[in-house]
């Protein structure tokens, strides 16, 4: 219990300072020599390992009451003549520690030494947030418990006030006087008497089997005692320790399926990506396969009047062929000649004129005569209905 703690680098060297009067003007050289940035900075540090060492000083003066009440807690279920010779040898070790010098007073806590003073800290702070935890729990149960017994109890009286409502208010008024009829009111209430009995009977019967139950537990519980088969304190941590382990197995296994699940969502997602690809593709496949189609039926075609052309171009090449034959072997006629042929064409114009005329003066007589003719038919009252077609002349050969 006699340790001091450790101090900072900037607090030893002032108090070194302080103790020997030779190095106080090399410290405030050293203090002179530096600018307001790093006296800044070396302040600042100091208020952080000043913080650093009230945290460790906190530390462990918590550490020092503990072990102190514990060794308080010996000393006292010790008997007294015991405890008199620790008080003797107390008495003794602390005039002991009063001769001792100041450089033996200043023992520093190896870095092994605070290490286990923290970790001894940090199994007792667990161990209150665990105990505190575990009251907490049972609070919250105790809690809940208080709140389903008056979410039962608030649920039976609106049901029971809805019945007296219907039962007793409402359809226990007399229909003529409007009062409330006193049999029905009573009847109501020994209903509800012996539906209670019937219910404390019910809860009697449970509780006689709960005792039941119990006397055979505690009978269970004797025989396993008596057979040396009852779990200590020992088996219970080592259940706690395996229940741990289990715990820690579930979580791992629930990371596990989560991250599957995550996996399997993922997979989904290129899933359905890859089926829109695969549709559209389908989708680009059969239009390519129509396309296809088409540009084969315009092939054949293309090819058909390919062949149709080639046909055109052979008769053509053969006309061509007639033509120049014809052109090579064509002989300009003479002037008489030329001046024959064009009297003569003059002429067969002529009689071509002459005989358009004859046709059209031949067309009037014949509408003339069919007038006529109808005429004719109309007054023998339909003995004749119709020119004969086989009579009609024609004018092709009555002109010839």
């Amino acid at each position: 219990g006699n340790c001091v703690c450790d101090m900072s680098r900037f607090e030893i060297e002032t108090t070194d300072t302080t103790v020997s009067g030779s190095s106080s003007p090399v410290l405030t050289d050293r203090l002179e020599d530096k600018t307001d940035a790093e006296l800044k900075q070396l302040l600042e540090e100091a208020r952080k390992q000043a913080e650093i060492l009230a945290k460790e000083n906190a530390l462990f003066e918590k550490f020092v009451r503990r072990i102190e009440a514990k060794d308080y807690q010996t000393k006292a279920a010790l008997p007294a003549t015991q405890s008199s010779l620790i008080d003797s040898k107390t008495v003794k070790k602390k005039a002991k520690s009063r001769s001792v010098s100041q450089t033996e007073r200043l023992i520093k806590l190896t870095a092994e030494q605070k290490c286990d003073i923290a970790t001894r800290e940090i199994d007792e702070l667990k161990a209150e947030n665990l105990k505190r935890t575990e009251e907490h729990e049972r609070s919250s149960d105790n809690y809940k418990a208080v709140f389903s017994e008056a979410d039962l109890r608030l649920s039976e009286l609106k049901k029971r006030t809805y019945e007296f409502d219907r039962e007793v208010v409402k359809g226990a008024v007399d229909p003529r006087t409007g009062n409330i009829v006193g049999e029905k009111v009573v009847r109501y209430f020994e209903d509800q008497l012996k539906s209670m009995d019937l219910l404390v009977e019910k809860l009697r019967l449970k509780n006689a089997s709960l005792k039941n139950k119990k006397r055979k537990m505690q009978l269970q519980l004797k025989q396993k005692e008596e057979a040396g088969e009852v779990r200590n304190e020992v088996d219970y941590d080592q259940l706690k320790i395996e229940n741990k382990q289990f715990n820690e197995k579930c979580a791992e296994k629930n990371q596990e399926l989560l991250n599957l699940k995550l996996k399997a969502g993922k997979t989904l997602q290129v899933l359905n990506t890859h089926k829109k690809e695969l549709q559209t593709l389908c989708l680009e496949s059969s239009a390519l396969e129509g396309e296809i189609t088409q540009r084969e039926e315009m092939l054949a075609k293309i090819d058909a009047e390919a062949i149709v052309v080639e046909k055109e171009m052979k008769r053509a090449e053969a006309s061509n062929k007639e033509a120049r034959r014809l052109l090579e072997d064509y002989r300009v006629p003479d002037v008489m000649e030329y001046v024959q042929e064009k009297a003569s064409l003059y002429e067969l114009k002529k009689a071509v004129k002459v005989w358009e005329r004859k046709v059209e003066i031949a067309e009037m007589g014949l509408r003339t005569h069919k007038q006529t003719w109808k005429q004719l038919c109309k007054q023998s009252n339909g003995a004749v209905t119709a020119w004969p077609a086989a009579q009609e002349p024609s004018l092709t050969t009555a002109l010839m």
